[in-house]
Order: C-alpha cells, then sequence, then structure tokens
C-alpha cells in the first residue's frame, strides 16, 4: 500500500521549522529516512501515525486521508516509537494479549493463537512468561515490534529502533524487519547509516525540516561514483585541509585521521580516488557537498 506524503509543514510554537513542505512517495517494502538527531524524523513519525497535528500538506495512505482519517490509519497502522515503554512486572505474553484486546481481538482463543504467533515471530515465545523488567533492549524492541505487528498492519513505522542494541540483538533486528517488510510498507527512521544500506531498496535524507535526496541506495551511491576522495592528515594539518577541501566525513583509524573530501576532479594534496558508499553519500548530502541533493526534492 503506497503512502504518499505532500508538502508537510511543522512549525513548533518556539519557532522552530521541523518539517518544511517535505514531500515523499514510499512504496511497499523497506524505505529509510535518514537524518541526524533533530532533523525532522520524529516529528514526520508521528504525523503519520496520527499522534500530532501538521500544519499543512496532505497524507494518504492507499485512499485513507491519514489526516482527516485518522481511525481509519489506525486499523491498519503499526507503530514502534523511539521510546517505547513496558511494564517491568508484566510478562511478554500478559501485556501483549492486553494490547491485542486493546487492538480489537475480543475473542480468546483467536487472541490466543495471534499472540502466540507474534511472540514466535519475534523470538519470545520461550521467554513468554518472564517479566519485562527483565529482557535486554532488544528483546524489548523485538517484543515492541510484535505489538506492532497486532492486527496485521499494512503500514509499519519504526523510529530509531536499533540504537544502543549490541551488534547481535541489530543482527536479530534486522532479519525480523526484513522479514515484516516482504508484503507491507515499513517505514525505517534513522541516524544509522548502516540500518538502511542493509534494510532498504528505497531511501530519503532529510535536514533541518527538508528531504535532501532520495531514491534507490545503490543508485545514489552510484551517483558519486569517481567524486570521493581520501587521505591520512595529522590532527595538526586537520585545519588547513577542512579550509581547503570540501571535506565531507573525518573518522580516527588505527590511531590516525582519516579524511574524506568530495570533488568532481582530483583535488591534488596526495589524495586518492576511492569507492565511496553510502556513508559518503549521507555526508556529502548533509554538508551541502552533493550537487545532485536538492533541497525540496520530491520524491
Amino acid at each position: 500500500m503506497e503512502l504518499r506524503i505532500r508538502n508537510l509543514s511543522k512549525t513548533y510554537a518556539n519557532g522552530v521549522v521541523a518539517l518544511d513542505k517535505v514531500s515523499l512517495t514510499i512504496p511497499t517494502g523497506m524505505f529509510g529516512l535518514l537524518g541526524p538527531n533533530g532533523a525532522g524524523k520524529s516529528t514526520l513519525m508521528r504525523t503519520l501515525a496520527t499522534l500530532q497535528e501538521c500544519d499543512s500538506g496532505s497524507v494518504f495512505l492507499g485512499d485513507i486521508d491519514v489526516l482527516d482519517e485518522k481511525d481509519e490509519v489506525r486499523k491498519i497502522l503499526g507503530y514502534l516509537p523511539q521510546d517505547f515503554g513496558v511494564y517491568p512486572k508484566v510478562t511478554a505474553y500478559e501485556l501483549l494479549d492486553h494490547f491485542a484486546v486493546l487492538k480489537g481481538i475480543s475473542h480468546r482463543a483467536r487472541r490466543r493463537e495471534v499472540v502466540d504467533g507474534l511472540l514466535q515471530q519475534t523470538n519470545l515465545f520461550e521467554v513468554r512468561h518472564q517479566r519485562l523488567g527483565g529482557f535486554s533492549g532488544g528483546m524489548k524492541q523485538r517484543f515492541g515490534i510484535a505489538q506492532a505487528l497486532l492486527g496485521d498492519p499494512q503500514l509499519i513505522i519504526v523510529d530509531e529502533p536499533t540504537a544502543g542494541l549490541d551488534p547481535m540483538e541489530r543482527v536479530r533486528f534486522h532479519n525480523l524487519l526484513s522479514d515484516i517488510s516482504a508484503e507491507k510498507t515499513v517505514l525505517l527512521s534513522t541516524h544509522i547509516v548502516s540500518d538502511v544500506a542493509d534494510l532498504c531498496s528505497n531511501m530519503a535524507i532529510i535536514n533541518k525540516g527538508k528531504v535532501l535526496l532520495c531514491g534507490e541506495p545503490q543508485q545514489l551511491v552510484f551517483d558519486i561514483d569517481g567524486k570521493i576522495w581520501a587521505r591520512f592528515v595529522s590532527k595538526q594539518e586537520l585545519p588547513i585541509f577542512q579550509k581547503n577541501h570540501a571535506v565531507i566525513s573525518t573518522r580516527l583509524l588505527a590511531g590516525r585521521t582519516l579524511i574524506h573530501v568530495y570533488a568532481d576532479e582530483d583535488p591534488g594534496d596526495g589524495f586518492e580516488d576511492i569507492a565511496g558508499d553510502l556513508e559518503d553519500v549521507y555526508f556529502a548530502t548533509i554538508t551541502g557537498r552533493n550537487t545532485s541533493a536538492l533541497a525540496g526534492a520530491v520524491c
């Protein structure tokens, strides 16, 4: 089910522009919304989840007007917010069963079937009678996905789902999201570039409330081919290189400072042409160096 967002805007009372005419078309499958903290991702997620009002614009999920038909949207929506709280003294089965009742699954036998199935799907069935207070961060996130899947939703929104997870739990969570997105529209909001690179067939980059770039990750990486240059520099040299070149990122590698530069031609100064990746696309776009990124683009 396609999600169409057009010219969505939101300005808070303190004057902060959270969304600035955001337009996106999100097809079935996994769609990554990538941006730094404060980019407007959570505001967009809450608006799509019918938890927050916008100032102007339109959103349609299939034929449903998301902004005006909130009850209809909620029937086919699953939502895992950035901060998903649980009752620590309640077991996983008890709380998911309670959520199922709230979702309208009133028949007891049917509810047990649904709850057991979701706990199996999220690999929590063996710990279903364990109190949620004893769950790890990854287990709580998987429980969050289980509640989001109640009612067989067509649109699933997950906001920063892998932040703070250890590598093994991230892999488990990635596999779970990948399985879910086969037949549903899953909107993944994150600031972690590798999550989008690993999972998403389509994506957009957002910053300061504006959509800067969108497309297929592989194509976006292909578009910067031959434009990413790298070299090691000393800490003392770094300010000079930042002044003379379009530096898009710096990081320590084996105790040395590696810088990446965006340039259409060889920038000299000992730089070497390297194969860019999605992280280079992201940093080149956020820093305004990526000339193919157009602010306010309709995607």
